[in-house]
C-alpha cells in the first residue's frame, strides 16, 4: 500500500514552481547587463507568466472533465459487470 507522508502532487508542483521562479529571480537579478535590460526582461517574463496562468485554469478544468468521464464509464462499467 501507498503511504501518504504529507505531501500531494499539488504541493510538489507548487514547489517545484516556486523554486523555478525564486531561481529565475536570482538568475536575472545576478546577471551582468543594464538595469534597463533586466527591467525589460522581467516585464516582458511577468506578462508571459501572466498569459500562461490565464490558460492553466482552462487546462485544468479539460483535465478535471475528462478525469471525470473516465471514472463515471469505469463506475458504470463496474455496475453493469456486477448486476
Amino acid at each position: 500500500m501507498s503511504e501518504n507522508n504529507g505531501f500531494s502532487a499539488g504541493h510538489v508542483v507548487m514547489a517545484f514552481a516556486g523554486g523555478a521562479a525564486l531561481g529565475a529571480a536570482v538568475a536575472l537579478l545576478t546577471a551582468p547587463q543594464s538595469g534597463a535590460k533586466t527591467r525589460e526582461m522581467i516585464r516582458d517574463r511577468a506578462l508571459s507568466s501572466a498569459e500562461n496562468a490565464t490558460r492553466l485554469p482552462r487546462a485544468l478544468q479539460g483535465a478535471v472533465g475528462a478525469a471525470s468521464d473516465a471514472f463515471s464509464d469505469a463506475l458504470a462499467k463496474g455496475v453493469d459487470h456486477h448486476a
